[in-house]
Parts: structure tokens; C-alpha cells; sequence
């Protein structure tokens, strides 16, 4: 166990020290005291010792603290969330990695691990996440608290190689000896188009530690009705295509986050493909290449195929097209409704010279994606 510290989430025998360090977080103190400015920080870190009683797992912390937190964004920022778990097999204590497309920072894999509880699944997930979202102390404590491990980023390419080979066995360690399913997405950050594409990079970085059948892999679809970040997504557009060597600040990934937790999302549906394990055979007499492309061909084609399709993604696609061809699948008063969202949405672009035409155009694909490789798929 000791090769994986640098990167693991905490085990049971850590997690009240964890708690007691986050709570001597200055940082932290900080962030809480904004929920309760009313609090003094006695009382307030005393009402959250009270709660940590009886916790002794990342998987009790997530059921006390997080589901409640959770929960309270779907009721407040969605307009549900479901899971369609049709595919996967009658058996819940099976364990998964499930592959998905990617969505949101922070809420990808939370609605997940609530949808699991909710439906009977006995664990969540654990959840690869950048170290460069890991900005703070506090930030790290806690999201090791949550069954996160650490992805590190801005490596050399040796240090790439070595770093992706130790997740690797980790996420193999995590499947089969600690009975743990694992959330990843399929790609290096967003699509910013929604255009969802699985890297190969990422099956091989799979591929490392063993065989991709331990692994028990899902095709995972996830579909928001509004994405909160597309008008941020649509700047960062613009500001790469103005200034080629544009990067994000800290601050961008922070407000990325925090949009995304408290924007609106609509409708938001998950749904998990029959698990590759049941086709996979069919690829593995090609070579090495070859099979990963293929791998990545055919999970492309069962993530999109999941798409839960909205009146906004046949707007989208009608309004880039200057056709009606998809008429049928919106209302008069949802195309006047989506119309004021775009509107509402480039209000809130915040550089200094919008182009307002492009801006609008990238949201627009952002939309009609899921439907172009939907309708791609099905052909």
C-alpha cells in the first residue's frame, strides 16, 4: 500500500486526523465561515466534530457530509438527475471503471456516487482529479477525504511515463483488492465543444497495470441540459484564438468550479453502456495499436449512442444549420426559452472585446455535438 501514498485517497485508520487538520485550516476556516458568517468558529467547528462522530470511512464521510451537500445541488441547481443503469448486469456488488465523458469539475462524479447509494450500488466511486485543481491545502484534505486520487499533470515526458504507470497499478489495486469502483474521464480535461472523444493515452495508461478486463471498464454517458460553464468555455475559446499562448489562471479553474456547482443544469442523465467486457474479445487478435483505436473507436460509439437528447441540442443544430430539420423535437416556446438562455449566457462574457457571432457559434456547437455524434452513431 505504502507505493501508492503520494496519490491515494486516505485510508479508514487516517480520516480523523484528516478531519482535525482541516478544521486547523486557516484556509478552510474561511471558506466555512462564509456559509455561517453568524457562527463563531468554535461553534461551528464544534457542530461539524458532532457530525464527524461515528465516521469512519471515506465512504461514511461521503454519506454524512457530501450526499447531504449533494443532494441539495440537484434540488436547487438541476431539474433532476437520473441514472439509467439498464445495461449493467442484475448483480450490484460487481465493481466498475466507469469511463465517461466529461462535464463538470467537481459534479461528474458526486451526482455519481449519489445515483450509486441511491440505487442500491454498496459503493461509490473513486475519482481521478489534476493535481493542478489542488490549489490549496484544505482542497487536497478533502477531496482524500472523498476516495480521491491524484492525477499529476505538467510533467516531464519521463515523469509522465512513471507517474501514469503508478495510477495505473493503483487503479488496479483499487478494482480488485480494495473492491472499489473507479470514475475517469475519458479525456484530459473538458471537451469544450462537447465533442466527447476517448484518448487512447487513456486506455493505455489503463493498460499499464494489467489487463483491461480486471478492470471490468463502463462506457458512462453524462448529459446536461445547460452546461452553467459554456459561456467560460466559449471565452476561453476566443482568448485562444486571439492569443495562441493563452492558458488558464488558478482563478479560472476556481470560478470554472464554483459556476459549475451553482449554475443552472436543467435535466441531467446518466447512463451506463453494457460493460466492454462483453465485446471486448472481438478486438484483442488485432495488434497493439490497432486495438486501442478500435477500443476507443467502439466506446465512442456506446457513450454517444447513451446521449439523452433535449430540445436545446435540436435547436442548436437547427440554428447552425439554417434548416428546421429537426423541428419535431422542440416547441415554439423551447426555442423562444433556449434563445433567451444564449442571450442570458453571453451577458455574462466578461473579456474585453466579445465576439459576440463567435461566441454564439461555439455555444451553439456545444449544444448540437451530442446530436451530431448521436445521429453519427447510429448510422
Amino acid at each position: 500500500m505504502s507505493e501508492f501514498d503520494e496519490i491515494r485517497p486516505y485510508e479508514p485508520e487516517e480520516m480523523k486526523q484528516a478531519f482535525d487538520d482541516l478544521l486547523n485550516d486557516r484556509q478552510f476556516n474561511v471558506v466555512m465561515k462564509g456559509f455561517a458568517p453568524w457562527l463563531p468558529k468554535s461553534v461551528r467547528n464544534g457542530l461539524l466534530r458532532l457530525a464527524f462522530t461515528g465516521v469512519k470511512t471515506p465512504l461514511d464521510f461521503q454519506k454524512r457530509f457530501m450526499k447531504p451537500v449533494v443532494k441539495y445541488i440537484i434540488r436547487r441547481h438541476t431539474d433532476g438527475c437520473s441514472f439509467d443503469d439498464a445495461c449493467l448486469p442484475a448483480d450490484k456488488s460487481q465493481r466498475y471503471t466507469f469511463v465517461s465523458n466529461h462535464r463538470d469539475i467537481v459534479l461528474d462524479s458526486a451526482f455519481l456516487d449519489v445515483m450509486l447509494v441511491d440505487g442500491g450500488y454498496p459503493t461509490t466511486v473513486e475519482i481521478g482529479i489534476g493535481d493542478n485543481l489542488l490549489i490549496y491545502p484544505w482542497i487536497r484534505r478533502l477531496v482524500r477525504m472523498n476516495k480521491a486520487f491524484t492525477v499529476r499533470r505538467g510533467l516531464s515526458l519521463k515523469e509522465t511515463l512513471a507517474a501514469s504507470q503508478l495510477m495505473s497499478r493503483y487503479i488496479h489495486y483499487a478494482v480488485a483488492q480494495k473492491r472499489e469502483n473507479i470514475w475517469i474521464a475519458q479525456r484530459e480535461g473538458r471537451a469544450k465543444d462537447s465533442d466527447d472523444r476517448t484518448q487512447e493515452a487513456v486506455l493505455k495508461m489503463l493498460a499499464m497495470g494489467g489487463s483491461l478486463r480486471d478492470l471490468n471498464i463502463v462506457p458512462l454517458t453524462i448529459s446536461y441540459e445547460y452546461d452553467p460553464c459554456d459561456y467560460l468555455k466559449a471565452q476561453e475559446f476566443q482568448q485562444k484564438r486571439d492569443n495562441p499562448a493563452f492558458k488558464k489562471s488558478r482563478q479560472d479553474d476556481l470560478d470554472n468550479m464554483k459556476t459549475g456547482i451553482f449554475g443552472y443544469k436543467g435535466r441531467v442523465t446518466y447512463r451506463a453502456s453494457a460493460p466492454v467486457n462483453t465485446w471486448i474479445a472481438e478486438l484483442e487478435s488485432q495488434p497493439r495499436q490497432a486495438f486501442f483505436a478500435e477500443l476507443a473507436r467502439r466506446m465512442d460509439r456506446e457513450l454517444h449512442l447513451g446521449y439523452e437528447l433535449y430540445p436545446c441540442n435540436y435547436i442548436a443544430a437547427d440554428l447552425l444549420s439554417g434548416t428546421r430539420d429537426n423541428a419535431g423535437h422542440y416547441t415554439a416556446a423551447d426555442e423562444q426559452g433556449f434563445s433567451r438562455y444564449i442571450d442570458g449566457q453571453l451577458a455574462k462574457v466578461t473579456i474585453a472585446t466579445p465576439d459576440l457571432p463567435f461566441l454564439r457559434e461555439r455555444i451553439l456547437t456545444m449544444y448540437a455535438n451530442p446530436l451530431r455524434n448521436h445521429i453519427a452513431a447510429r448510422t
